[in-house]
């Protein structure tokens, strides 16, 4: 990378934007992928790139504030998997369709999805996937003589291992909320949404939530979780110390474990299929382009960098952050075994996965929804709200913000 290029990536990324930056065209995002842009920029020569960094949450709001006032967005975005329906519905993105359905083959046919309004039209492209997996903690399952098929075989053996886990002075998993994510998020009924029917009409208060919400009440109740709030210090802490066993993610999650929230802990680690050998995706993100910004093409440009097969995989190797572009799977890199998690194979088992998850349209509602069911969950662990009751509440308050 340049000079140039080094200076307006930082301190774009410290959000100091001055005359000394000079970048033709600005990315807006979140970490990880200032780590992936600071490696792979150095190749992209069309553009002076000027990058934009802000966390998960804020950066969305911010998006979000910019689409609605119509000014301050980036030239190209970074949108997570679960808010890419809601910020499409809202009709801020250049129609990438003419530029992006010649290559569109080549890339995850559910993710490609996931990145359409309901006219079929491409409003974001998917950069990287997130196959749902269990990672767990090796010295507590195959070092203590348990079976990792036999745990993983069911949602409730699975619940069983945290039981048996307890009378050794092991909590099964940081936080009970992420089992209810992980079943109503994987066991989605083909057609549907992740929370809305191909009609628009809310699916929370039918058995995929209330299974789910049951899981993580048995976890909460019978204290086999931290109950640790996700992306605090004190669940990083957790990570370090290995006060819990196992953590539902996508494979993404290993790029941070490895990289800066765990790393002592390298070799503990195995990854598995979640259980009741349940495909589906967790996180993954999009990139589109903002209406608003005066170089459609030269943001096009840029995208088209990100994903190609050889900065997929580069991606993948800087982030963890798995290549949509599916040409990558046959790579040599997949079968490479990783130090990390005591040598296994387990780019195999991502490649798995993302080649068996189906599609899950997307919703303009999913935020809310989302939000929502977040709320109603809270309420179910931690003040014994009745789960009916909960999922009720949580319906009525999408009809009437959904519309």
């Amino acid at each position: 990378m340049s000079m140039k290029n080094r200076l307006g990536v930082s301190l774009l990324s410290l959000g100091l934007v001055g005359s000394a930056v000079a970048a033709d065209i600005r990315f807006d995002g979140f970490p990880d992928y200032d780590s992936q842009l600071n490696a792979i920029l150095g190749g992209f020569s069309a553009h002076e790139v000027g990058m934009l960094m802000n966390e998960h949450g804020g950066h969305h709001d911010r998006l979000k504030t910019n689409l609605a006032t119509g000014s301050g967005a980036g030239d190209v975005v970074l949108i997570d998997r679960g808010m890419v329906g809601s910020f499409i519905g809202e009709g801020g993105f250049v129609d990438l369709t003419d530029w992006y359905a010649p290559i569109a083959d080549q890339y995850a046919d559910y993710a490609v999805a996931q990145g359409q309004a309901a006219d079929g039209r491409q409003y974001a492209v998917p950069v990287d996937l997130g196959p749902g997996v269990m990672y767990f903690r090796r010295d507590y399952m195959e070092d203590r003589g348990y079976d990792l098929d036999t745990v993983m075989d069911s949602w409730d053996s699975y619940l069983e291992y945290g039981r048996q886990l307890k009378e050794e002075g092991v909590l099964l998993i940081g936080d009970a909320a992420a089992v209810a994510t992980a079943y109503w998020n994987f066991n989605v009924e083909p057609g549907n949404g992740l929370y809305f029917d191909a009609e628009g009409n809310s699916l929370v208060t039918g058995p995929r939530f209330k299974r789910a919400f049951e899981l993580a009440r048995q976890v909460r109740d019978e204290g086999m979780d931290a109950n640790i709030g996700e992306w605090t210090e004190e669940w990083y802490a957790g990570f370090r110390e290995g006060r819990f066993a196992t953590q539902m993610s996508g494979a993404w999650l290993l790029g941070h474990l490895q990289n800066w929230m765990a790393p002592d802990t390298a070799g503990n680690w195995g990854v598995s299929h979640l259980p009741d050998n349940t495909y589906g995706t967790w996180g993954g993100s999009f990139l589109a382009i903002p209406k608003q910004s005066s170089n459609h093409e030269a943001a096009w440009g840029l995208i088209e960098y990100m994903i190609s097969e050889s900065i997929q995989l580069a991606g993948f190797a800087n982030i963890a952050a798995f290549p949509a572009h599916t040409a990558t799977y046959d790579n040599a890199m997949f079968e490479e075994s990783i130090d990390f998690l005591r040598g296994q194979q387990a780019r195999l088992l991502f490649a798995e996965i993302a080649e068996n998850v189906h599609p899950v349209n997307p919703h303009r509602g999913d935020q809310i929804a989302e939000s929502l069911i977040g709320t109603a969950l809270e309420q179910v662990l931690n003040d014994g709200m009745d789960i009916d009751r909960a999922l009720a509440n949580a319906e009525q308050q999408i009809r009437r913000r959904v519309r």
